[in-house]
């Protein structure tokens, strides 16, 4: 593991993609970016790609897809029905999803669905396990959209819901793959929250420090690459 900010935020996923284009012979990419409100798509200049967003439908994304311009095409929805073609994607990118919804290995077995065989799911989430996490579920509604707008900066959709099921955490996530036979080849930390700064700060290291160190403060952010076995008599859904 390693605290690369720039890993984390976007190379990592821009060379594993282009790694499997390589694989694919050149052909046409499929990608499916799930909780696309957050993040753009992986800049892949020279290659061409074919790329889908969904996520879910809430005020506040919606508000800030119309502005989008980088997806062929989006759907918002519940993600538990939203549709999603089985072996119809080459990547599926999924980005500040885990955390905020409910029935979340429901949707990430959905999405892995959508995987074909060989395929790459590109995952960034922040962790239950840390303490800017605990922080975030344990902030009481109202305060989240007081200070959203200042922590934030007006970037991005928000405030989305805190709901961070047991698998939004990296033990979590890893337990996740191993019971459905998925291959972890990345997995990078890194600290980038948008109450990180001033007084948020101040406020994880003191949760770092009361909780004896078990919320750690040293990142917030996990971005792990894993990928869809070839086998298609592995044990996944």
């Amino acid at each position: 593991m390693a605290d690369v900010w720039s890993v984390a935020r976007g190379d990592l996923f821009e060379q594993r993609i282009r790694e499997q284009w390589t694989e694919q012979l050149g052909r046409r990419l499929d990608l499916l970016v799930a909780g696309c409100a957050h993040d753009p798509p992986p800049a892949l200049d020279a290659i061409e790609t074919r790329v889908v967003g969904v996520d879910e439908d809430l005020p506040a994304i919606r508000a800030v897809m119309s502005e989008r311009g980088d997806l062929d095409s989006w759907t918002l929805g519940d993600l538990r029905s939203v549709p999603v073609p089985p072996r119809s994607f080459d990547a599926v990118q999924v980005t500040f999803l885990v955390e905020r919804i409910q029935h979340a290995e429901l949707v990430l077995d959905r999405l892995l669905n959508g995987l074909r065989p060989g395929g790459l799911l590109l995952l960034r989430m922040r962790d239950r396990s840390t303490a800017y996490g605990l922080c975030d579920r344990l902030t009481p509604g109202w305060l989240r959209r007081l200070l959203w707008s200042r922590l934030s900066k007006g970037v991005g959709a928000g405030p989305l819901p805190a709901v961070y099921e047991p698998v939004a955490s990296r033990e979590g996530m890893h337990a996740f793959c191993l019971m459905r036979g998925l291959m972890v080849s990345d997995d990078v930390s890194s600290t980038s929250g948008p109450a990180m700064g001033g007084i948020g700060s101040a406020m994880v290291r003191l949760v770092d420090k009361l909780s004896g160190g078990r919320f750690t403060s040293s990142y917030d952010e996990v971005t792990m690459v894993i990928r869809k076995p070839q086998n298609h008599f592995a044990r996944l859904i």
